[in-house]
C-alpha cells in the first residue's frame, strides 16, 4: 500500500511537470501482483484526481485559453474513448511496439520546437487549418492515452508546441487539462466494463493528488530551457524502460 501511494505521488508530480507518470505506477502495480490489464485500467482511474489538482495549480497559465480548452477538450474526450475501447479489444503489444518511437519523435519536436515554430509561423495560413491540425493531434494522442497513457503528455506538448503560438508553460498547463480529460473518459469506460482494482486505484489517486500539487508548485517555476531539459530526460528514461 505504501509503495502504491508513493508511486502515485511520483506519477502525479511527473505528469504535472512533464507527463509519463504511468511509467512509475504501472510497473509498481505489476510488482505488487496485479495483472497487466487490471494494473493499466486501475492506474488510469487513479491518475485522474492528480491531473485535476495539477490543472488547478496551473490555473494562472490557463487564463485566456477557455475556447481552446473547449475545442481541444472535445477532441481529447473522443480520443480517450476510442483508446479505451481499443484497450478492451486489442492486445497491449500492438501499441507497445511503437511507443518508444512515438516518444523519441516527441522529444525531437520538443528540442527543436522554438526553431520550428518560428519557421512555421509564416506558413501556417488560415487559423481554421491550424485549429483542425491541433484538434487532430489532440485526438490522436487521446487515442494513445486512453489505450496506455505512458508519455501522453510528452506527445501532446511535442505536437501542440508546433501548432499553437504559446509559451511552453502555457502549453504544459493545457496539456494537464487535456490529458486529464483523456484519463477521465477512459476511466469512466473502464469503471463499467473493465476489471478495476478499486483499492489500488484509490491509493494511486490519493498519491497523485499530492503529486499534482507538488508538480504545479515547482514545475511552474522552471524556465523554458529547464522545463525542456526535464522533459527530454524523463522521455529518454521512458524509452529505456519500455525497451529494456
Amino acid at each position: 500500500m505504501v509503495a502504491v501511494v508513493l508511486a502515485g505521488v511520483a506519477a502525479g508530480t511527473i505528469n504535472t511537470v512533464v507527463g509519463s507518470g504511468t511509467l512509475i505506477t504501472f510497473p509498481v502495480l505489476l510488482a505488487v501482483g496485479y495483472a497487466p490489464l487490471v494494473a493499466n485500467v486501475s492506474n488510469t482511474i487513479g491518475l485522474v484526481p492528480g491531473s485535476m489538482s495539477g490543472a488547478i495549480g496551473y490555473r494562472r497559465e490557463l487564463a485566456g485559453q477557455r475556447g481552446r480548452i473547449l475545442r481541444l477538450g472535445a477532441a481529447a474526450l473522443l480520443g480517450g474513448t476510442t483508446g479505451a475501447a481499443l484497450l478492451l479489444i486489442l492486445p497491449e503489444e500492438a501499441f507497445q511496439a511503437i511507443v518508444p518511437a512515438f516518444i523519441a519523435l516527441a522529444l525531437v519536436l520538443i528540442v527543436l520546437q522554438p526553431r520550428l515554430a518560428r519557421r512555421l509561423a509564416a506558413r501556417r495560413g488560415e487559423v481554421a487549418e491550424h485549429r483542425r491540425a491541433s484538434a487532430a493531434a489532440t485526438y490522436g494522442t487521446g487515442i494513445y492515452g486512453g489505450y496506455f497513457g505512458a508519455a501522453q503528455g510528452i506527445l501532446l506538448i511535442g505536437a501542440l508546441g508546433l501548432l499553437l503560438p504559446e509559451s511552453l508553460q502555457r502549453l504544459n498547463a493545457l496539456k494537464n487539462v487535456l490529458a486529464g480529460l483523456v484519463n477521465l473518459v477512459a476511466g469512466v469506460v473502464f469503471a463499467f466494463v473493465a476489471p478495476v482494482a478499486w483499492g489500488a486505484a484509490l491509493l494511486v489517486a490519493a498519491g497523485s493528488v499530492v503529486g499534482g500539487v507538488i508538480g504545479a508548485r515547482y514545475g511552474r517555476r522552471l524556465s523554458p530551457v529547464a522545463l525542456r531539459g526535464v522533459i527530454v530526460v524523463v522521455g529518454l528514461v521512458a524509452i529505456a524502460q519500455l525497451l529494456f
